[in-house]
């Protein structure tokens, strides 16, 4: 087995915002759902911070501006500086502006944090394809319509290069989970073909955007999604912890590829506060806590009582072990019952 395949959660003797300097942390999902803060995130994340730990907010959400999402934070009681956003807008900005002149014209589907990044860079946002743009980029907006995306195809089908802020499908809102910048960009796919250059976790130009404006030593990457901060992460080389306030579900994770397995898992902000429990093998099965988990033929099953944080811990450690370098497709119903998850 490859040595960098994970097979189980880690344990850490030190609260978290001791170990690592910096956390990177997602917004959706992560520290607010839509408009509503989510719980215990304010409190966690004043403590981390009184505590020496230096916060960034590392958002694939291009709609706004850093001084707008800092302003919506400082407004949930977390005092936070422009300096302190890093944005996918950022990220394909300068991607961009790394491939075509300063000055060019670039066609920005996108709101208005797409378009400061753009012009950030030297770059001109146009509207229309018939602007004579040098790239065309989408990003995410809420408000986005037929046109905006009709105009973006019409430009990657005359050759235009396109970009792209990130592909999530999915975003979480008050209201339950909505459709993400991935879901327009796949429009425009249907519509012109090809694939665009995307700049967004989990690929390295986000990754390189963070570090360039963090400077971070011992970075902790703090996320909800497998597919974006997880990854991110491992191909950062970096730690991470999921909390579990946001998109991914216990058995997703359970089922996690090598790729999207986090170090850390937790149940939401407060896992940073804390050390995290080692989970050990033995006898062929893993305990955490009061628990241990083992895989027995087709299913996971578990054994024990205590938190159930440290019950879905070694059933991580059952279910990827079994998996190896694939995902594992033992049936965890049962077990994951016992938890309530």
């Amino acid at each position: 087995m490859n040595e960098q395949v994970r097979r189980r959660p880690d344990g850490c003797g030190r609260p978290l915002s001791e170990a690592y300097d910096t956390a990177l942390l997602d917004l959706d999902g992560v520290v607010y759902a839509g408009g509503q803060v989510i719980a215990h995130a304010v409190e966690s994340l004043t403590a981390a911070r009184d505590g020496g730990m230096h916060l960034a907010y590392v958002t694939n959400n291009a709609a706004r501006t850093p001084q707008a999402v800092a302003a919506q934070l400082t407004g949930f009681g977390l005092p936070t500086g422009p300096d302190d956003v890093i944005t996918s807008a950022q990220a394909v900005a300068r991607l961009i502006a790394e491939q075509v002149p300063s000055g060019a014209r670039v066609l920005a589907i996108g709101g208005e944090g797409l378009r400061v990044a753009l012009r950030e860079r030297g770059l001109v946002p146009v509207d229309s394809a018939d602007d004579d743009p040098a790239a065309v980029v989408q990003g995410y907006d809420p408000s986005l319509d037929w046109a905006r995306l009709a105009e973006a195809a019409y430009a990657v089908q005359r050759g235009v290069p396109w970009f792209a802020s990130n592909t999530d499908l999915t975003i979480p809102k008050e209201r339950g989970i909505a459709p993400g910048n991935g879901a327009l960009v796949e429009v425009v796919r249907i519509a012109a073909g090809g694939a665009p250059q995307v700049a967004g976790k989990p690929l390295p130009p986000m990754h390189r955007e963070t570090v360039l404006r963090t400077g971070a030593q011992r970075p902790l990457v703090v996320g909800d999604r497998l597919d974006t901060d997880i990854e991110g992460a491992f191909n950062g080389g970096v730690d991470s912890l999921l909390v579990l306030t946001g998109v991914t579900t216990a058995a997703a994770l359970l089922a996690a590829p090598p790729q999207h397995r986090p170090t850390y898992v937790d149940a939401d902000l407060r896992g940073m506060l804390r050390p995290q429990p080692a989970v050990t093998e033995e006898d062929g099965g893993f305990s955490c806590g009061g628990w241990r988990a083992a895989a027995a033929g087709e299913a996971l099953v578990l054994d024990g009582e205590g938190d159930p944080l440290d019950g879905l811990r070694a059933l991580c450690a059952a279910a990827w072990t079994a998996a190896g370098e694939g995902g594992c497709g033992a049936d965890a119903g049962k077990a994951l019952g016992r938890l309530g998850m």
